[in-house]
């Protein structure tokens, strides 16, 4: 399959980048490189790629139309998955308007862009943060999701939106997929875990939000790609496709708990700096997986604890 994937060089980019070429696809990567963190970080994500004959950068702006309908007019492209947006719930109250240019703009633009050139198969990265505080748990994507609290989950849920009207305007094929607190390889550096490791090597204080009972759904980057990659055959077997579908762990965290855990993977001790909880920070993130279990033969594999020690190799290989 000739295969695009917005935002490609990122975090969960460029690990289903790298999937995806083993598994013989052709990888178009369509990346803007923000500057939310260093450009340097995607270049080395990519850099094994970019020798792959398969693999093909495209440096770019998800609201420059002229630029992402030339990908469209110089490639069959068979799919869209689509992962470029701006990154980071905290962030995204302090600049919504920012977070409403390329989460929701972009989308839309994207949308448009394939509709032009007739291609309608698309898988969107959309996220738990969706659910907001819901009281119900765990999380089912047929929960009510009106009360976003961050303008970043308004704008995924936007996002599910604009999926919506094209699937049913223009008979798009669509997989919506929650993604749960995503770790592993090549996280971004202003992520919890990414973050923890960076203090706990420095000997820096990390900050410890709340009393430690929040909790999340640590999902490691492999069954999210693995998650990916079910979805991809399931609109390859599938037509007249709208779906949305939890990628998570299934099993909560707490934020006390996920601490122990790094200090036993690296051997060493945290010190502790405690902080009111955020705005837009929600309580709990806890899937229910059954709806990907049964569609797309999901089986998150990775337990908290290897996955923190996958982390561990990479981190002191490229992320200190």
């Amino acid at each position: 399959m000739n295969i695009l994937i917005t935002g490609g060089a990122g975090f969960i980019g460029s690990n289903l980048g790298e999937f995806l070429l083993k598994n013989g696809d052709t990888v178009i990567c369509y990346d803007n490189f923000d500057p939310f963190y260093p450009e340097a970080i995607k270049n080395r994500n990519i850099s094994a790629m970019l020798k792959n004959e398969k693999f093909q950068l495209v440096k770019g702006d998800i609201n420059d139309t002229g630029l992402l309908s030339g990908i469209f007019t110089n490639n069959k492209i068979d799919l869209v998955i689509h992962l470029a947006a701006k990154a980071g719930v905290r962030p995204s109250i302090m600049n919504p308007m920012a977070y409403q240019h390329a989460n929701i703009a972009g989308t839309l633009n994207l949308l448009q862009v394939m509709q032009e050139h007739q291609v309608r198969n698309l898988i969107f990265g959309s996220s738990s943060s969706i659910y907001g505080n819901n009281e119900k748990i765990p999380y089912s994507e047929s929960d009510n999701v009106d009360y976003p609290i961050s303008p970043y989950a308004a704008t995924k849920k936007s996002g599910e939106f604009f999926t919506y009207n094209y699937h049913h305007l223009y008979k798009f094929n669509v997989i919506n997929l929650r993604f749960f607190t995503v770790y592993g390889p090549r996280q971004r550096p202003d992520l919890a875990i990414h973050k923890f490791f960076k203090c706990i090597y420095s000997n820096t204080p990390i900050d410890i939000y709340g009393d430690g009972t929040t909790s999340r759904d640590y999902t490691f980057v492999d069954d999210i790609v693995n998650g990916i990659y079910g979805a991809m055959n399931y609109l390859q077997t599938h037509t007249g496709v709208y779906e949305t579908v939890n990628l998570g762990n299934s099993h909560p965290v707490k934020l006390v708990d996920l601490v122990k855990n790094i200090e036993n993977v690296t051997q060493k001790k945290f010190n502790f700096n405690y902080l009111p909880m955020q705005q837009g920070d929600v309580n709990m993130t806890f899937a229910d997986i059954a709806k990907a279990q049964r569609l797309l033969n999901y089986a998150p594999a990775t337990k908290l604890e290897t996955g923190l020690e996958k982390f561990r190799v990479w981190f002191e290989q490229n992320g200190k």
